[in-house]
């Protein structure tokens, strides 16, 4: 028998909406500048993917994180201190992230042809399941609605374990995993699948690991572009990506090229 993909697993923000992650690069930001310690946006996004809680802990063991708070504070950061953070982001988070639930260009029209093909469409994310009552109305009002949604409060236990996967395919009833495509925009998301033994695929157009606005990415001169995609790509593949796109348009044909190669 014919060997096929039978669930594609996805990511949300900077993979299905909220192009380039906008939403917690913002909150974080904000969260972290009240606590008195400015990160660069290349620092935040660099844990992206991961649960947030553990997406703050990795912000302030940065040197220049832990620096800015010995500084202010005269002491090292505390796991109380985490849990604070943590607080202010989730109640943040909650105010502004329906703001950012539209999908992104192209994602409806695949998300279709997925389904067209027969593929059940499966989605994990670091946001939990609070965060998410603002996210699955508006995206599902735009014409996006995954087959089942796992968050890391589920499983207890996010990115870049592969048990938020496992439990998609436990609720869409597929196996084994080397049937499942695992597709984000972090290096997180690429973890999550091979840790799981998924194929994994990465996104760069709208991806936090691109880290560009979609204002930033239109008007980027093209060799600047290229590069800044090269890079991106690069990373990808660095944490065992097996193909990566351009955009999610790109996905239909990846899979199938997957199906090729399993045969």
């Amino acid at each position: 028998m014919e060997k096929k993909i039978a669930m594609a697993v996805f990511d949300w923000a900077g993979t299905t909406v909220d192009y380039g992650s906008s939403a917690p690069v913002a909150v974080f930001d904000l969260v972290f500048r009240e606590a008195g310690v400015v990160l660069s946006r290349e620092e935040i996004n660099g844990p992206m993917g991961l649960e947030k809680r553990a997406h703050i802990r990795q912000l302030l063991q940065l040197e220049n994180a832990a620096k800015q708070w010995e500084e202010k504070y005269g002491r090292m950061w505390t796991e109380e201190d985490v849990d604070h953070l943590y607080e202010k982001f989730e109640s943040s988070l909650a105010q502004v992230v329906t703001e950012y639930s539209a999908p992104i260009d192209g994602v409806v029209e695949t998300v279709e042809k997925l389904r067209e093909m027969g593929i059940k469409i499966g989605s994990t994310t670091g946001y939990t399941s609070q965060m998410m009552e603002g996210v699955l109305p508006r995206a599902e009002s735009c014409g996006y609605k995954p087959d089942c949604v796992v968050t890391p409060d589920v499983t207890g236990e996010g990115r870049p374990g592969p048990f938020m996967l496992f439990e998609c395919m436990r609720q869409l009833h597929v196996y084994p995993v080397t049937a499942v495509v695992k597709v984000g925009d972090t290096v997180a998301d690429i973890y999550e699948g091979k840790n799981a033994g998924a194929w994994s695929i990465g996104i760069l157009k709208g991806s936090n690991l691109l880290g560009l606005t979609e204002e930033e990415y239109n008007s980027m001169e093209g060799e600047e572009l290229a590069e800044r995609m090269k890079e991106a790509r690069a990373k990808y593949f660095a944490a065992g990506a097996d193909k990566v796109i351009d955009s999610i348009r790109d996905l239909p044909e990846a899979i199938k090229e997957i199906e090729k190669e399993m045969n």
